[in-house]
């Protein structure tokens, strides 16, 4: 068995690095597969491993060990708690109505649009499909223009053919596909993960790289239970809030 590999960031000097380590050595350990080794390299090892001292490397460990991920063991070494596993998603029940009011209420720029060919995760989601139309929208707050998400859309060709470039920097792209090019919206599927940002996301929301955003996926899928619409959305961490209401009666 090889020993737990974590993955390789570029730090970024105006943040933390004990804190930029954390989430990047936290995210490893969550997103190991099954029967990953428990064994985590030694202090020295990974503080090579990520060009940082020994000394913070030991705080970024004492973050994880304090939120359970990990427990350290003189002379024996660190290994990652067996329970620690990524969470079950929390599964919400509402109206598409409600998912087209959070969107709205921001201007919107189209940065790009074309197409793309149908691999990796998208394969998931197209299975019939070769290529699929993208949209790649950046989206400001209306009253102070500061950049709050920028969006990439995957769509099935057919209904490209019936969008306005016009409408996308007016409405919502759940909005444009119900009411302007008239499918019927059965269920969207949404997912929100936190993450950090990568260098096209820290450019356009203006954000230090590495900085914390959320990372949200919605799939809209039509009344046959083909997917629609493939939405990648990164939103700035300081700019978004999320607000469950449930009816506990």
């Amino acid at each position: 068995m090889t020993a737990f590999a974590p993955d390789s960031i570029v730090l970024n000097r105006k943040l933390p690095l004990w804190y930029q380590v954390s989430q990047s050595l936290r995210a490893s350990i969550l997103g190991r597969v099954p029967d990953a080794p428990l064994r985590l390299p030694t202090e020295e090892q990974l503080a090579g491993h990520y060009g940082v001292s020994v000394l913070t490397m030991r705080q970024a460990l004492k973050e994880l060990e304090d939120e359970g991920l990990i427990t350290r063991h003189r002379r024996r070494g660190t290994f990652i708690e067996p329970s620690a596993q990524r969470g079950s998603p929390v599964r919400l029940l509402g109206s598409v109505d409600a998912i087209v009011a959070q969107q709205s209420g921001m201007s919107t720029q189209l940065l790009a649009h074309g197409t793309a060919p149908v691999s990796g995760e998208l394969a998931e989601h197209f299975p019939d499909l070769t290529e699929v139309a993208t949209y790649h929208r950046l989206r400001s707050d209306e009253k102070t223009g500061e950049p709050t998400n920028h969006a990439h859309n995957f769509i099935r060709p057919e209904l490209a053919e019936r969008i306005d470039l016009d409408d996308l920097a007016r409405w919502p792209m759940t909005k444009v596909l119900r009411d302007v090019v008239g499918v019927r919206i059965s269920r969207i599927t949404d997912t929100v993960e936190a993450t950090l940002a990568d260098p096209e996301t820290a450019r356009l929301l203006e954000v230090p790289l590495l900085s914390p955003i959320l990372h949200y996926t919605g799939i809209t899928y039509d009344a046959e239970g083909r997917a629609l619409d493939v939405a990648r959305i990164h939103y700035r961490g300081d700019r978004f809030s999320f607000t469950v209401t449930l009816d506990a009666t």
